[in-house]
């Protein structure tokens, strides 16, 4: 148990955060009102979104390479018990 515990915190941690959702008022009148700040939410989203998906891309970039790091630990494992 102690030795999952440090492999998990001395590994990295990544977090993808998604970004939050922008508020659309429903009143035609409130979205004229506060054109400004709605575009600017609108288009801070698209910019974050990006960077989401980029850290996704990234974080599943890593995991493969993980994936393929533990498979050949735990093949040379196999051939340590034949």
């Amino acid at each position: 148990m102690l030795l999952i515990t440090l492999l998990a915190a001395a590994g990295p941690a990544y977090a993808c955060a998604s970004p939050e959702r922008p508020f659309l008022p429903t009143s035609r009148e409130d979205m004229r009102t506060y054109a400004d700040l709605i575009r600017g939410d609108f288009e801070a989203y698209f910019a974050d979104v990006q960077d989401y998906f980029r850290c996704l891309d990234e974080e599943r970039a890593r995991a493969f390479v993980e994936a393929r790091e533990v498979s050949e630990e735990y093949a040379r494992f196999l051939d340590a018990l034949e």
